[in-house]
């Protein structure tokens, strides 16, 4: 849970690097968040006919669009690599996959670029 509240502190920070434990308890967290919502959407009446989403939904969705977007960009900083990386994701099927091999991979062991090793810090 820590996790989840780092990222949202760093609400739109793109520099620097992040944990690969870091960016996966944020997806964690993140995808129960958008079920949790989705139940509540359709609990409570306010699912859109034929989607299953709602207003809890879709607010939530756009509340932690940059929070995201930024632990993604810090997760690739991590890699060695820059944020325009996240771009290779528009190519169909095989784009998505090159961008998950690269959000596992370890991070890279001394300082770089986007600056130290948050392992070591």
């Amino acid at each position: 849970m820590k996790y989840y509240i780092q990222a949202l502190k760093k609400y739109a920070v793109f520099n620097g690097r992040s944990r690969r434990s870091e960016y996966w308890f944020f997806v964690l967290f993140n995808v129960i968040a958008l079920v949790l919502a989705a139940i509540l959407d359709n609990l409570l009446g306010t699912a859109i006919e034929g989607i299953g989403y709602g207003a809890f939904y879709i607010i939530y969705s756009l509340a932690v669009i940059l929070p995201s977007l930024g632990l993604l960009i810090r997760r690739l900083h991590d890699t060695g690599r820059s944020g325009f990386w996240f771009f290779i994701s528009l190519i169909p099927l095989i784009g998505g996959i090159i961008l998950l091999v690269f959000l596992v991979q370890d991070s890279q062991a001394d300082e770089n670029q986007y600056g130290q090793n948050p392992k070591l810090a």
